[in-house]
């Protein structure tokens, strides 16, 4: 009986164990990966790019001759004329059939133009992606680190309590052993009641934390979601602080915002060049062939497929356009074009000018929060010693509850501000990283 119950209780135990061991805990990268593929501004923005695609793709078509094809059937009551050009009075009936062919041959290079403007567009819709999922990431980034600080914090609210009902089992004996008033063990309850309620505080604001993080990432369900807690000193360790210049330089080079305007600016100059190519003439050439059925009523009318052979005309036709006066159009679209270059370059101007301020701002705040990180980690020593202090005089009855549960409060928000100081300067270097790429 008794290794039945066993043999139960163990069953038991592993089948409330499977579903935590079968929970998956995300990292960093998953997180980011499944935000980029759950997000709707990316999907909206992608397909704007195959919109601009397509425009790209009509662009280059439009150097391909234009064919069609088209028939008519008519009917003529009353005078009618004749095959002899004389008018008659009977009813008749006419059916055409006509293919033609056009080709621009030249147009003062609008086609090619348009061609590079259109691409242009496509690669400014590229960027502006990128640009989209860089902000998705960073998003991501940002919750996850506060999910990590946020846990990091419900640790050391944890591991307080542990501390001080490892104290209160240690007063207890002294209590038993008359060495300590029974009043001491009163204030080290009330102080795990109050690190309880600390703890709480922590747990909820962890929740709150992957809650935030699973709603960047768009999950459909939120339930048992929870992440990978690398050690900060990791984050760290993985990203060195770069200098802003260096940062710079490789975001010139690499930032999606700056590769956006300079499309952008491109596009605008090709709009300019199609603006112009209105001033030179339009020389374009055709073909055609025509057929038709000739029918009148009170006369003898040739078959069907006889007159269709017999009526067959060709015709090949050079068409040249040579623009005069146009009520200045085209000068007023190529002064539009030039202010739309203008305009280009100053946004180019203050997107560089942005982005250098961002890269500064990012570099001193690094560079603050591991100076914060350095006195935080000094502030932990010397509180820890602290405590310890306090503790080896309370057991030894030279200090009461108050000084030990100050010096203990001391040390969690010693503990607190280390690691808020420690995750700050890996959100620092991520932002770093992420500006420079």
């Amino acid at each position: 009986m008794q290794l039945r119950y066993k043999l139960l209780y163990l069953l038991i135990t592993v089948g409330t164990l499977l579903p935590i061991a079968a929970q998956k805990k995300y990292t960093l990268l998953e997180c980011i990966d499944i935000a980029l593929e759950n997000n709707r501004d990316i999907k909206q923005q992608e397909l704007n790019r195959q919109q601009r695609q397509v425009a790209y793709s009509q662009a280059r078509a439009d150097l391909l001759p234009a064919v069609n094809a088209s028939s008519g059937q008519s009917f003529v009551f009353g005078r009618s004329i004749g095959l002899d050009n004389t008018y008659q009075n009977t009813n008749s009936s006419q059916t055409n059939f006509n293919i033609g062919a056009d080709i621009t041959i030249f147009d003062g290079l609008r086609m090619k133009h348009n061609i590079d403007a259109r691409r242009a567009d496509v690669l400014v819709s590229e960027a502006d992606l990128e640009r989209i999922k860089d902000e998705i990431t960073m998003s991501v980034s940002t919750a996850f680190l506060q999910a990590l600080l946020n846990h990091e914090l419900l640790l050391i609210a944890e591991n307080q309590i542990e501390s001080t009902q490892a104290n209160l089992l240690r007063s207890s004996e002294l209590v038993n052993s008359g060495k300590m008033a029974k009043g001491e063990l009163y204030e080290i309850e009330a102080q795990i009641a109050k690190e309880e309620l600390n703890r709480v505080q922590a747990e909820s604001s962890y929740k709150l934390a992957l809650l935030d993080l699973a709603q960047i990432m768009e999950l459909e369900s939120f339930n048992d979601f929870d992440i990978a807690s690398p050690p900060a000193e990791t984050l760290i360790n993985e990203t060195p602080l770069l200098s802003s210049q260096m940062v710079y330089e490789s975001a010139l080079v690499n930032r999606p915002e700056i590769k956006s305007i300079q499309y952008q600016l491109e596009s605008s100059m090709k709009e300019k060049l199609m603006a112009r190519s209105q001033y030179y003439p339009t020389l374009s050439f055709g073909a055609n062939m025509g057929t038709g059925y000739y029918n009148m009523s009170g006369r003898n009318n040739d078959p069907f497929a006889t007159q269709l052979k017999n009526n067959v005309s060709n015709s090949l036709g050079f068409n040249l356009r040579i623009p005069i006066f146009n009520r200045f159009q085209v000068k007023n679209s190529v002064q539009n074009a030039e202010i739309a270059i203008a305009n280009r370059r100053l946004e180019m101007d203050k997107t560089k000018l942005e982005l250098r301020k961002r890269i500064e701002q990012a570099f001193f705040n690094a560079v603050g929060a591991e100076s914060r990180w350095a006195a935080a980690q000094k502030s932990v020593t010397a509180s820890n010693e602290a405590y310890r202090f306090a503790k080896e005089k309370h057991e030894s009855g030279r200090a009461n509850s108050y000084e030990l549960f100050l010096a203990k409060n001391n040390q969690t928000q010693a503990l607190s501000e280390e690691a808020q100081a420690k995750y700050e300067y890996a959100f620092r270097l991520k932002i770093l990283e992420l500006l420079k790429d």
